[in-house]
């Protein structure tokens, strides 16, 4: 059996480590693949032949150093051999937390890849190469970041090396950076320089960047505050599966499952189940490991309610006073994932929202959107592959629905060919009416 190459990750009996989800973007030889290896890496976190093999490959190839970018290359191959995949997850863990990395390709044509790597993301992390500068792909993934609404952006300026670090070299890229993410609705952004080949400024602080006093990557992955990018306010509790044990034992329970999309749930609140507009309060919240006392997302939990209510899968439970719309006419923006047929006026899909499924129809075309310019094409009349648009969708049922701004669980949506079954958009509402 491999043996890892790094030290003990595990922090004390009991303690409780959480979870960040980033996505990394770059454009193509921008030094992705090397720093992603070089997290791994310097975490201990790839298993001994992983580095041996890596060691062998690099020797083959010539190079006189060890080539973490082969660690990702297995993936690169499958892409040349033909086989489609839209992310690539990797896994690591340091003591102090746990990390999910969404590889998203970095090609014009992967903006959906991009889409759907940053829509469960905490952070995004952009690479720029220091002798390129800005180019098209760092606005056009800033851009989606933003429109995506993933709370901190990280900007890595890497290759360092190669411009001698020169601080005049980064000052220059951050100020145009941080000059276009103004015109964005970006609310965190970090600034670090590196090199993904060296390690410098990767796991700890490099000598190379006196001038530089900021954080280094992973202390800025670990540190970064997620806790209150939650939305704890607006109780979300999609139900999934109505529980009814077939047992001769336990014949009075009946059990609402679900993951909590967001807010607190606690016995003895007071909820709405819509779109019945029935209320009742919470009898017990269970989890697979016996009842607890507050159910927070993203737990997945089954609500007992004390009163009997027809209650099914696509039903939602809230507050009373804080409901979300129940609204068949959405204005959405909407990313185009189909390679076969754009997205025209009149098109008919399923539209799953939620643990909700649909059918909806297009009703209006607003603007197609330049992601590299951000203008505006009101001429437009269809939406090809990886274009991004606003549209009017009119619904046969009500969905229940938040503008994605406040919700990116019950904002968010993807509609679906019926005919081919193949997800055709991700969209995000913008408002629900």
């Amino acid at each position: 059996m491999s043996q890892a190459v790094l030290a003990d990750t595990e922090t004390a009996p009991g303690a409780r480590m959480d979870l960040l989800r980033f996505a990394t973007a770059g454009s193509v030889d921008d030094g992705k693949s090397t720093l992603i290896g070089r997290l791994l890496y310097d975490t201990k976190t790839i298993f001994a032949d992983q580095l041996e093999a890596v060691e062998a490959a690099s020797a083959s190839r010539g190079d006189e150093y060890t080539n973490l970018a082969l660690l990702t290359d297995g993936l690169r191959a499958e892409r040349e051999q033909g086989i489609t995949i839209d992310v690539a997850y990797r896994y690591f863990a340091t003591p102090r937390r746990k990390f999910i990395i969404a590889d998203t390709p970095g090609h014009i044509q992967y903006t959906r890849n991009m889409v759907t790597g940053a829509s469960t993301a905490d952070l995004a992390l952009i690479l720029v190469d220091a002798r390129k500068g800005l180019v098209e792909q760092s606005r056009r993934h800033a851009f989606l970041t933003s429109l995506l609404r993933v709370p901190h952006l990280v900007l890595c300026i890497n290759k360092m090396d190669l411009v001698d670090w020169d601080k005049a070299v980064y000052d220059k890229i951050a100020d145009e950076f941080t000059s276009f993410a103004a015109k964005l609705e970006i609310t965190d952004l970090t600034i670090i320089p590196v090199s993904a080949l060296n390690g410098d400024n990767i796991a700890s602080r490099s000598e190379n960047s006196p001038w530089y006093d900021g954080p280094s990557l992973l202390h800025h992955l670990e540190h970064v505050h997620i806790a209150s990018d939650r939305n704890l306010v607006d109780v979300r509790f999609p139900v999934q599966y109505v529980i009814r044990p077939q047992s001769t034992t336990v014949t009075d329970y009946r059990g609402y499952a679900g993951q909590v999309a967001s807010g607190v749930l606690k016995p003895g609140d007071e909820v709405l189940v819509l779109p019945s507009g029935m209320t009742s309060t919470i009898a017990a919240i269970d989890t697979a490991d016996g009842p607890v006392d507050e159910a927070f997302p993203p737990m997945s939990v089954t609500v007992r309610l004390n009163d009997e209510i027809d209650i099914s899968r696509g039903d939602l439970i809230c507050r009373p006073h804080n409901a979300p719309a129940v609204a068949q006419d959405i204005e959405a923006m909407v990313c185009w994932m189909d390679e076969t047929a754009p997205l025209r006026v009149g098109g008919k899909y399923a539209i799953k929202h939620t643990t909700r499924t649909a059918r909806t129809v297009v009703r209006g075309l607003q603007y197609r959107l330049d992601v590299n310019t951000l203008h505006r094409d009101e001429q437009a009349g269809q939406l090809q592959l990886n274009e991004i648009g606003r549209v009017r969708l009119r619904t046969t049922v009500p969905l229940l629905a938040d503008e994605y701004r406040r919700n990116r669980t019950t904002g968010g949506f993807i509609l679906i060919d019926e005919s081919t079954n193949r997800t055709v958009a991700a969209g995000m509402i913008i408002e629900a009416q």
